[in-house]
């Protein structure tokens, strides 16, 4: 089996709480991760669940409390962000955002955008650098006429497509994509997504994909990682984790889905991110199976399966 891409190992982010000295807000914690070279990894979960953190700590935004980003042998974590912007690894790793208005300069037209990366990371300039941006204009299918506009004069599927290419100028071998259609009409949504789905498998990218619409998520991933208040709870192959999830929050999650059978209708509030206790199931409180044992003792990973095939679940009933 190939080695993974992608390494992430006991992986936590804390954030200081105003007004409340020593409280801290456990935004991450004790994430273990990879993603193999090639292949594609859906991140679910509810809002607030960490997913949008967690992200920008593997794109190497924000520094990490604690743990280890190991990306093709190398520790990305011992590298402050603030330094990471000129890293000879800083073009491997690329993001396509959530919005395409807000990430987009409306000072730059759609070809400065494309080239600001060719020029920061690359070191491209000159006839070198038009060609790169007339390729992956092309490669998105961005019309050459439309990289002298401003974002302004841009339709929402036409800026996505800017912000795919811009991602894909300096030539990532990872791809994290941040619900990458939320803000997208759901005409166009299915468009940029095949669009995706096609690039990933043209250029052999490996993906981590974070999405609400677990139907897209089921299609377009090999595995996916569900995430609950700031842990993840079960990780497996996609179509393994929506045919049998093995974890409470998965099948209530699942069950939303249309075509899934009866609702399932969590009970009880979101429990508290600020100092959660270390020993108990964060998901105890909503769950309708906990018990007394999930209020006081964290679960154990339990799974079947081996390598890409392994179906985990963090649950003391999920064996």
């Amino acid at each position: 089996m190939a080695e993974p891409l992608l390494q992430v190992e006991r992986l936590h982010k804390r954030y200081p709480v105003a007004g409340r000295r020593g409280a801290l807000l456990h935004a991450v914690d004790d994430v273990n991760l990879s993603i193999a070279p090639g292949e594609s990894l859906g991140l679910v979960g509810e809002s607030g669940c960490g997913k949008s953190t967690l992200v920008r700590l593997l794109a190497r935004l924000h520094d990490p409390t604690e743990g280890r980003i190991t990306f093709d042998g190398q520790d990305l974590a011992a590298i402050p962000a603030a330094r990471f912007a000129r890293h000879p690894l800083r073009p491997a790793i690329q993001m396509v955002f959530q919005d395409p208005t807000d990430s987009l300069n409306p000072r730059f037209t759609a070809h400065d955008s494309i080239a600001e990366p060719l020029r920061l990371l690359r070191g491209l300039g000159g006839a070198a650098l038009q060609a790169r941006v007339a390729e992956v204009a092309a490669q998105v299918g961005l019309p050459p006429e439309l990289l002298a506009r401003w974002p302004h004069q841009l339709s929402g599927g036409q800026k996505a497509r800017v912000g795919i290419a811009r991602a894909l100028a300096a030539q990532p071998r990872l791809l994290i994509l941040d619900e990458p259609t939320a803000a997208l009409d759901v005409s166009v949504q299915a468009v940029v997504l095949q669009l995706l789905d096609r690039l990933r498998r043209e250029l052999g990218l490996s993906v981590l994909f974070v999405s609400h619409d677990l139907n897209v998520v089921r299609l377009l991933t090999d595995r996916v990682a569900v995430m609950y208040l700031g842990k993840l709870v079960e990780v497996g192959p996609s179509q393994q984790v929506f045919r049998a999830p093995r974890h409470p929050y998965t099948q209530a999650l699942v069950s939303a889905i249309p075509g899934q059978g009866p609702r399932i209708q969590l009970v009880g509030e979101v429990a508290s991110p600020i100092d959660p206790p270390a020993q108990a199931c964060r998901f105890h409180g909503r769950c309708g199976s906990a018990t007394d044992r999930c209020g006081r003792e964290a679960p154990a990973w339990h799974g079947m399966g081996t390598g890409s095939t392994q179906h985990l679940a963090a649950c003391h009933f999920a064996a």
